[in-house]
Formats: C-alpha cells, structure tokens, sequence
C-alpha cells in the first residue's frame, strides 16, 4: 500500500464532534456529536483533531488523523483511529475536538442554514436598527433560538422561526428580523 499523503490543511475548520471514552481494548474511541445527524462525521477518511477548547480558527494546533473504521453505536459514534492502537492511547484522547473541514460539507438547501454560518452575523429589525451580533443559538427542541448579543450589552433571544425572522443574507453578512430594540 503506498504511503498516505498529507492532507492539505483546510481555510476553516467546523467542530462536529468530541471523543467521550476509550471503546473496548483496541484503541477505539467513543465520540459524542454537535450535529443533528450523528452520522455525518462518517464516511471521512480524515478527521481532524486537537486538545478541548481550542478556537476553530486556531489552525495551527488542529492536526489530521485517518479514520481507520467508523460506526455508530447508541446515540455516538465509535472509531478507530489510525496510530491509537490501545485502551491507554485511547484514554489519553478524552475530550479532543474533531472537525471537518467547513467546504467538505454538503450545500444547505434554500432557508436552510448550519449554525456556524449564521454566528458573527449583524442583526437588524425592520426599522434597521442594530440589535447587535448572532453569538450563537440555541435548541430548545420546539425551534432554534438566536443568542444576539448587542452593542449595549443585552443579550436578546429571538426564535429563529419565520414568524421573527424576516431573511438571512449570508453574503451581506445579515440577519432581518421583527423585533424591538426594548423586546
């Protein structure tokens, strides 16, 4: 088999998942995912990993790791990784971040969006006033929320439904949305 070639690294890196345990004595690894769909990690070759808490845009400390098998295994996934051959090594992993390069991903349909796109955008109302910047959002299971967090230091939670939500531009880099300034 020839030897593998180094993955170029990629522009942006999306975090999707995160190691819980080891997995049995060979090395294997459980992972829990951020994703809806616990198995879109599957089918990679390369995942991408580094220590918790380290930034996405903090490229320099993600490095990339072949994905030997994968499968899911309860609400998880389990994996084994090319170099951890035991439980120790295994171990040792708990907690290390996996990510997926942001332009491997499949293209969202219309009004559909990942969350990571919608994160630093500017909210606006109608009237065009500032509300201030998606910071993240939240699943509450009943339907998505906006955590905005604004120039005056409120955070507002508006729900990211049709009913709030007026139009996402992601190339203007914006959110509309039917909500006051004092809301």
């Amino acid at each position: 088999m020839p030897p593998r070639r180094k993955p170029e690294a990629p522009q942006r890196l999306l975090v999707m998942g995160q190691v819980l345990s080891a997995y049995g004595v060979q090395g294997w690894v459980r992972l829990r995912t951020f994703t809806e769909d616990s198995e879109s990690l599957l089918g990679r070759e390369i995942w991408w990993l580094a220590p918790p808490d380290t930034p996405e845009d903090s490229l320099s400390a993600w490095r990339p790791c072949a994905v030997l098998t994968a499968r899911t295994q309860g609400h998880g996934l389990v994996a084994e990784l090319e170099g951890v051959t035991d439980r120790e090594a295994a171990a040792r992993m708990r907690g290390t971040l996996v990510a997926v390069p942001r332009e491997s991903l499949p293209k969202s349909g219309e009004d559909e969006f990942y969350w990571v796109d919608l994160i630093g955008l500017t909210v606006l109302n109608r009237k065009g006033e500032g509300l201030g910047h998606v910071a993240g959002l939240i699943e509450t299971g009943a339907h998505d929320v906006l955590r905005v967090t604004g120039v005056d230091g409120r955070e507002r939670l508006i729900p990211f439904v049709a009913a709030f939500v007026d139009g996402v531009d992601l190339a203007e880099r914006r959110v509309t949305v039917d909500w006051e300034l004092d809301y």
